[in-house]
């Protein structure tokens, strides 16, 4: 393999977790050991006044909740380590979920005092539709929470996850005393807001090292025994291909915002964490090892920097090398094309790079070339399969609030809806503007941007519509039939491509029975 060493010294990860499990904050505390940024500020629960580094967005700061996804790179122990922080609202699910078609592992963070919530088994379902290895870390070990063993049952149970503890914590809430390491049998004992330093480890030789009654006394002592004899006797050793496939998750217990248990994790995931890997493609199996350049797009920013309205598509690459000025062929256009100024990130710095090699993430200056699931190769016409997309849930009217920015509200709304956060319809025989979102709170992320990055005022009204359905036909005549008489429910989306809006689950039945002759698509990847 031409660039066997490249491919070999990378890892590229999603993390993901429900809402304030604390996933942010162990994105920050592994930049801190990867040396990418300096100092953490503790992300509390007020993150207004000091945010964490992935949360680039204003409204992120606002609201201290992760809205994009964000990609940064690092080094650590001689390896690049690509990080994609994930949005942990289920209103933003999709951005997630196209992120993890990026990935070739993921780190799923758990509350120890709330446990499984939903978004987690959404989450867990993705990674089982494609085999993604799991890491778990159990977070907030410093707080009063469940009982450690009910915790890895429930996880079990819940997410149909088979786990493997590799350290095990002792005590927890405010009688938390540190975490031992059952793959190096060594002790890190816990201090609140500890930078985390090698100095915090107790090497011990066996359980039964005195050494161990002075640290955490007599009854701790006896407990931890215990409880590693069991364990052993349950799980055994880890088995490495069961990660990689998908079926055993290896399980972490510590305190992010405490930087606690954090690098045992790390130093593990470095040890056997998966590589880049071979790629399902619409013509056949891409190996990772190819020398022609090939990568695809799952993710698009507008406005990473306000100042400069710049707009950048986010490519995975998945063989070969990518080159700066090199030009490359886009499948869906049909032409090549050359980026001058691509770039890798940490959060929201940017550096230009000069080439990227599979597992890299990239990012590409786009001027409305891209959209989601393009695919970029040396001159082989294929795209990568899988990604996913969704039909809206929720549906409403996009209002202009001032006639005089009509200009910027069509270039914004156009912008932002090609992110993918959200989808743009016009009304046949109008030019109503619905927008149609997987959730309540991407319609006031879109509003807020409008304001602050387009200087333009909206407001939404809500529309009475169930689902979205994309239409084909053999018979041009029928459908064109069809969208005449139903012209209130009939919309085009970005591409023109036609759409039917049912009002309700019965109407979408009717007309599907009605209309033989034309398929109802309940996805818009037929069209890619």
């Amino acid at each position: 393999m031409k660039f066997e060493k490249e491919i070999n010294r990378r890892k590229t990860f999603a993390i993901i977790s429900h809402p304030d499990a604390g996933k942010t904050t162990l994105t920050e505390k592994l930049l801190l050991f990867g040396g990418a940024i300096q100092t953490a500020g503790a992300v509390k629960s007020n993150k207004i006044k000091k945010h964490a580094t992935s949360d680039f967005m204003e409204i992120e700061r606002q609201r201290g909740i992760s809205v994009a996804t964000s990609v940064m790179t690092f080094e650590y122990e001689g390896f690049l380590i690509n990080l994609l922080d994930t949005p942990g609202h289920k209103d933003f699910a999709e951005d997630t979920y196209r992120t993890l078609t990026a990935v070739d592992s993921v780190i799923l963070v758990i509350d120890s005092v709330n446990g499984v919530e939903d978004q987690t088994r959404r989450l867990m379902e993705v990674c089982r539709m494609r085999d993604t290895p799991v890491i778990v870390f159990v977070n907030k070990m410093d707080r009063d929470g469940k009982n450690r063993f009910d915790l890895l049952e429930e996880v079990e149970n819940e997410l149909k996850l088979s786990l493997h503890p590799m350290t095990w914590p002792i005590n927890s809430g405010k009688d938390f005393k540190g975490v031992y390491n059952l793959f190096n049998k060594s002790l890190r004992l816990f201090a609140a807001s500890t930078k985390g330093e090698a100095d915090d480890t107790v090497a011990i030789s066996n359980l039964n090292d005195p050494i161990l009654e002075q640290k955490i006394g007599d009854r701790d002592a006896a407990q931890l025994r215990e409880d590693v004899e069991l364990i052993d006797g349950v799980y055994g050793e880890l088995d490495a291909s069961q990660y990689l496939s998908g079926q055993v998750a290896p399980v972490f217990f510590g305190s992010a915002v405490n930087n606690f248990g954090v690098q045992e994790m790390l130093d593990n995931f470095i040890r056997i964490a998966p590589i880049p890997r071979s790629r399902q493609t619409s013509n056949r199996l891409l190996e990772v090892g190819e020398e022609k350049f090939s990568g695809f797009i799952f993710k698009i920013h507008a406005n990473l920097d306000p100042k400069h309205r710049d707009r950048i598509a986010f490519l995975r690459v998945c063989s070969g090398r990518f080159e700066r000025n090199k030009y490359f062929h886009h499948v869906r256009l049909d032409k090549d094309l050359r980026f001058s100024n691509p770039y890798s990130f940490l959060a929201r710095s940017k550096d230009v790079i000069e080439d990227a090699y599979p597992g890299d993430v990239v990012g590409l200056f786009d001027t409305g070339n891209f959209k989601i699931g393009d695919t970029l190769t040396e001159g082989e016409d294929f795209y990568f399969t899988g990604i996913p997309t969704f039909s809206p849930e929720i549906f409403k009217e996009l209002v202009n609030k001032d006639p005089m920015k009509t200009k910027q509200l069509e270039k914004g709304i156009s912008q932002l809806t090609d992110e993918g956060v959200a989808q743009l319809f016009t009304q046949f025989g109008g030019n109503k503007k619905i927008i149609g979102c997987v959730g309540d709170l991407q319609f006031e992320v879109i509003q807020y941007r409008l304001l602050q990055e387009y200087s333009a005022a909206c407001e939404f009204r809500t529309l009475p519509f169930y689902k979205a359905c994309w239409l084909t036909s053999n018979d041009p005549k029928k459908l064109e039939d069809f969208l005449r008489f139903k012209q209130q429910n009939s919309a085009a989306d970005k591409d023109g491509n036609p759409v039917y809006l049912a009002q309700s689950e019965w109407f979408l039945n009717t007309e599907i029975t009605n209309n033989p002759d034309i398929v109802f698509h309940f996805s818009s990847e037929v069209h890619k």
